[in-house]
């Protein structure tokens, strides 16, 4: 069984800036969200999609189940069946210390929102903290992507 295990972080600074590797544009869409599990689509650029089925978090970790489908299959879906807009962002992988990080770079009406992310093979796995790490945001509901999704709604609801 395919588990994530990660830890998030708001950013401090822009010193990662000068050690990203490659970025990709990433579109997320939310097909259904209830109990803390998410089946959700991902577009990278326009060459692929997948579909992700995650399960509740218990600590840092969760199932994640992820797979690629057909990319007409993926607008399908994004057309019927994820509710609002899809959330849009840069995804920057980011070395450090012999490790990879991601710094996702919100667009649209989250434009500011830099969350970064380390995935690690164990809860216990130890890490080196870069210096433009910010606060630990793990355990903050408000910075998962269904909460960020939901604060994109309303921006949107309000700004109508």
């Amino acid at each position: 069984m395919a588990r994530e295990i990660e830890r998030k972080f708001l950013v401090a600074s822009e010193g990662w800036r000068f050690a990203v590797v490659t970025r990709v544009e990433l579109r997320d869409g939310i097909i259904a969200f209830r109990d803390g599990r998410k089946v959700r689509l991902r577009f990278y650029g326009d060459s692929h999609v997948t579909l992700s089925i995650k399960g509740p978090r218990t600590g840092m970790s969760r199932d994640e189940f992820e797979y690629p489908i057909p990319l007409e299959d993926g607008r399908a879906l994004l057309a019927r069946h994820c509710e609002g807009p899809p959330i849009c962002k840069t995804r920057h992988h980011v070395e450090h210390d012999g490790q990879r990080w991601t710094v996702d770079e919100y667009h649209g009406a989250l434009v500011g929102t830099l969350i970064a992310e380390i995935e690690l093979p164990s809860e216990e796995t130890e890490f080196t903290r870069p210096a433009w790490l910010g606060a630990e945001v793990t355990y903050d509901r408000s910075y998962r992507q269904s909460a960020l999704l939901q604060r994109h709604r309303t921006t949107l609801a309000d700004s109508a």
